[in-house]
C-alpha cells in the first residue's frame, strides 16, 4: 500500500515544515513495525518550494492470517490460498488506516510542539493513493470526500487490464485529493473513510470503535450528508454500535445549534431511543410474506423446493396450520445443514412426523411431489441457466401441480439502491440472471397461461416508487376445472380460427 502527502511553500513558510508536522525528518528514511507488517516513511522530494512524504506499508499476509487463525477477510476455509493471495498488499484499507494512526499519531491528533501554530493552519495539500477499493464506485468517493472542503476530488477507475480495455474497470480507483486543509483533518478523514470505501475491516470491531470514530470524525462527521453510511460501514454494520454512534452524533449536532439548550438535546435523544426500530432483514421479510400467502391460500401440505439450509422449513414448523412440510434440495450438504438446524435427531416424534427432507433435482419430474397444497420456490429460479427454466416449469406446474405456487426472485431494478453493489453486478455470484418487474411479469403470465393458473404479484420489502421492491413474488393459483375447460376451449377456438384463416388464404 502506498500513500503520498505533498505540500508547497514559500521562503517564509517552507514546504519542509511538513516534516515537523508529521514528526518525521525529511532527510531520514524510517521504518516502523505494525501489527500486520512494516511501515516505511521517506521523502521523495523535500525543498522549500515542494515537499512530499510517502508512506509505504508492507503487509505480512502470512502473519495476518495466522494471527486471525485463518478467519476473516482472506476467504472461506475451503479457499485457503485466497487468505494469502489477495489485494491486501496493494489496495488501501483498514490496514493503512491503522498504519496512519500508528506512524502519524501526533499529526493525526493535531499536536506539534515545534510549530503549534502551523499545526492549526490549513496547508495546500495533495494526497494520492494509487489503489483504493471503492465499493460504490467513483460516485461514492465524491459523495464522501466532496462535502469535506477539498477543492478537487479525483477518482480515476483502475482498468482490470490495460491490454484488454474491453474487460472494463475494476472496483479500484486512483484517489487524488487537493485543497487547503489542516493536516490533522486530512489524516482523520482518511483514517475513517478508507475502511468505509473498502466496506470491511481486518479486525474485530469492538465497542471502543465508536469512540475512535467520534474522535476522528470531530468537526465534520456530525454534519456530513452521508453520515449514516459512513457510520454503518466503519462499524462493520453492527447495528447496536451504529445506533449508539448515530445518537451521540445527533447529540453533538444539536448541542452545536444556537437555538437548543441541554434539556431539548436530552429529550431529542430519548425520543430517538424510544421510536427507532432495528431494520428487519430482507430474508426475514421474504419469509413473512411467504407465510402470509400460504395462510391466505389455506395450504396445509407444503413443498419448499430448493430449501437450502432449511430457514423457511424452520419457520413453517412453528405454525401448526402446516401439517406436512417437505424440503427438497439438490445439495446433500445443504440438507445436512438443514437437518442440524432443525435438530431432527432430537425432535419429538409428533413434530418429526410433520417434516421431511429429501434430495431431488427441480428440473426433473418427481412423483413424490404430487398432491400437495402449495409449493414455494424462494430465490431459486435465478440460480438456473435460462435454458433449464422450461424443465423446472414443467416439473412444478405441469407434473407436480400444487394448487398454489409461490415464486420469489430479486428485482434487478432495485439493485441501484444497494450502495455496496457495483453497477452491473448481480446480488450473488451464483445468480445466472436477475429480472426486471416487466420480465418477471411476462414469464409468470406465460407460465400461468400454459398450465392453467392465475397469477398475482406481491412486493416484498420497501416498495420504492421508482424501482419497485427488492424482492418480487408471484402467487400462482390453479384455476378451477370449469375455468380450465373454458381456457382450453378458448385456446382451441383461437387455434381453429387461425387454421381457418390460413385455409381461406390458401384458397
Amino acid at each position: 500500500m502506498f500513500l503520498t502527502i505533498s505540500t508547497t511553500g514559500t521562503p517564509e513558510r517552507p514546504a519542509t515544515d511538513l516534516g515537523f508536522l508529521l514528526h518525521k525528518h525529511p532527510e531520514k528514511a524510517q521504518t516502523y513495525p505494525t501489527s500486520h507488517g512494516t511501515a516505511h516513511v521517506f521523502y521523495p522530494e523535500a525543498s522549500a518550494e515542494r515537499c512530499t512524504a510517502a508512506l509505504l506499508l508492507e503487509v505480512d499476509s502470512v502473519a495476518l492470517v495466522r494471527r486471525g487463525k485463518g478467519k476473516g477477510r482472506g476467504g472461506a476455509p475451503d479457499a485457503a490460498l485466497a487468505q494469502y493471495v489477495n489485494d491486501r498488499p496493494y489496495a488501501a484499507s483498514s490496514l493503512l488506516s491503522v498504519a496512519l494512526s500508528t506512524v502519524f499519531a501526533s499529526a493525526l491528533n493535531g499536536a506539534c510542539q515545534a510549530m503549534p501554530e502551523r499545526a492549526g493552519q490549513p496547508l495546500p495539500l495533495r494526497i494520492e493513493i494509487p489503489a483504493v477499493p471503492a465499493r460504490g464506485g467513483t460516485e461514492l468517493v465524491r459523495k464522501l470526500f466532496g462535502p469535506l472542503g477539498w477543492t478537487s476530488v479525483e477518482a480515476v477507475p483502475v482498468p482490470l487490464d490495460e491490454e484488454f480495455p474491453e474487460w472494463g474497470d475494476s472496483r479500484y480507483v486512483q484517489l487524488v485529493l487537493e485543497g487547503e486543509m489542516r493536516l490533522a483533518d486530512a489524516l482523520r478523514q482518511l483514517y475513517v473513510l478508507l475502511p468505509v470505501l473498502d466496506d470491511a475491516k481486518h479486525y474485530w470491531v469492538a465497542p471502543d470503535e465508536v469512540d475512535k470514530l467520534l474522535r476522528a470524525g470531530e468537526g465534520w462527521l456530525a454534519e456530513h450528508p452521508e453520515q449514516k453510511l459512513i457510520t454503518s460501514r466503519y462499524l462493520s454494520r453492527r447495528w447496536g454500535l451504529t445506533r449508539q454512534a448515530m445518537e451521540r452524533l445527533e447529540l453533538v449536532r444539536l448541542a452545536e445549534s444556537d437555538d437548543l439548550d441541554v434539556v431539548s438535546v436530552d429529550n431529542a435523544v430519548d425520543e430517538t431511543k424510544d421510536t427507532e426500530e432495528k431494520p428487519v432483514p430482507l430474508a426475514e421479510q421474504r419469509r413473512t410474506a411467504i407465510l402470509a400467502a400460504l395462510r391466505a391460500a389455506g395450504a396445509g401440505r407444503v413443498l419448499d423446493l430448493g430449501c437450502g439450509q432449511g430457514q423457511l422449513v424452520q419457520a413453517l414448523l412453528k405454525d401448526v396450520a402446516f401439517t406436512e412440510i417437505v424440503g427438497v434440495d439438490v445439495s446433500m450438504r445443504a440438507l445436512t445443514i438443514a437437518s442440524r438446524r432443525l435438530k431432527l435427531d432430537r425432535m419429538g416424534e409428533r413434530q418429526a412426523s410433520r417434516v421431511t427432507l429429501q434430495q431431488g433435482s427441480l428440473t426433473y419430474t418427481d412423483k413424490r411431489l404430487k398432491g400437495y397444497d402449495a409449493a414455494v420456490l424462494s430465490e431459486v429460479i435465478e440460480h438456473l441457466d435460462l435454458p433449464r427454466l422450461p424443465a423446472l416449469e414443467y416439473a412444478v406446474f405441469g407434473s407436480a401441480r400444487p394448487r398454489t405456487v409461490l415464486v420469489t426472485t430479486p428485482n434487478v431494478e432495485y439493485n441501484v439502491r444497494w450502495e455496496t453493489l457495483p453497477a452491473g453486478h448481480v446480488r450473488h455470484g451464483d445468480h445466472r440472471f436477475e429480472w426486471t418487474r416487466a420480465e418477471f411479469g411476462r414469464w409468470a403470465a406465460e407460465v400461468a397461461k400454459r398450465h392453467g393458473y392465475e397469477v398475482a404479484f406481491v412486493p416484498v420489502g420497501p416498495d420504492d416508487p421508482e424501482v419497485g421492491p427488492p424482492t418480487q413474488m408471484a402467487v400462482f393459483t390453479m384455476n378451477t376445472p370449469d375455468e380450465t375447460n373454458k381456457t382450453n376451449k378458448t385456446d382451441q377456438t383461437d387455434q381453429m380460427n387461425g387454421t381457418n384463416k390460413k385455409e381461406a388464404k390458401a384458397a
